[in-house]
């Protein structure tokens, strides 16, 4: 029987050099770890730090930008006169897209719902504990699971004549393939990063280019009664 680790108390902040030290960590010492890799950091102060970075940064292109253009705002509303389309904001013409193919209550209420509460849920899965790429562990099984799912959402989509969706839903697909047919040691870089996708990733992606795709086609594809238009025509 090997003998028991003996466990010294002491003073120090590096527990990469003394990493079986108790350290008690003093006023005149700091508790950063000092490490070469970054798969783990401290939330204090290096994320805080990082994020007060990217949101004083985000604010100041936001001024710069308000600075040099306008903001698309049309005339005054007139009450006798509704415009034909008549267009929600840009960042509900995703959700004005949906309206126009399924009733209110799935488009308005279930769809983002069910979405907000997958992205929310998923993490905690098992099969998503540890962030590990989907197809990583069980990759059979996961795969017979990933092509039901995938052939359910396009029979879904054009049952109800959602072509619109058709494509990025593909997109997705495709790549969430590749990822399955890739290692996290495969020589290309782009397809370690897509190896090592969790499920959660795909789910948010998809649901961003969706997202990006129906307000584009509600901005400059919908005319007069909400027909399919050509943004190069004046109407």
């Amino acid at each position: 029987m090997s003998d028991p680790k003996e466990f010294v108390a002491g003073i120090d902040s590096d527990q990469r050099r003394s990493p079986v030290r108790v350290a008690f960590v003093t006023r005149r010492t700091s508790a950063q770890v000092k490490v070469n890799r970054e798969d783990q950091v401290q939330t204090y102060p290096e994320v805080l730090f990082r994020a007060v970075l990217a949101i004083e940064l985000l604010a100041i292109a936001l001024v710069f930008f308000s600075l040099l253009f306008n903001a698309p705002l049309e005339g005054i509303a007139d009450p006798t006169h509704t415009p034909n389309p008549a267009k929600a904001p840009w960042y509900f013409l995703g959700l004005q897209e949906l309206l126009h193919y399924f009733p209110p209550v799935v488009a308005g209420v279930l769809v983002p719902s069910l979405l907000i509460i997958a992205l929310i849920v998923i993490p905690y899965f098992n099969i998503n504990i540890e962030a590990n790429g989907l197809f990583l562990k069980d990759r059979a099984n996961r795969l017979r699971w990933f092509y039901a799912a995938a052939a359910g959402m396009l029979i879904f989509l054009i049952g109800f004549d959602v072509y619109v969706a058709v494509p990025p839903t593909v997109v997705v697909a495709l790549a969430m393939i590749v990822a399955a047919n890739s290692r996290p040691d495969s020589p290309s870089k782009f397809r370690r990063y897509l190896a090592k996708r969790p499920l959660a990733y795909w789910i948010m992606t998809w649901f961003l280019f969706e997202l990006i795709v129906l307000t584009a086609v509600g901005t400059w594809f919908r005319g007069p009664g909400w027909a399919w238009v050509s943004p190069w025509r004046n109407y």
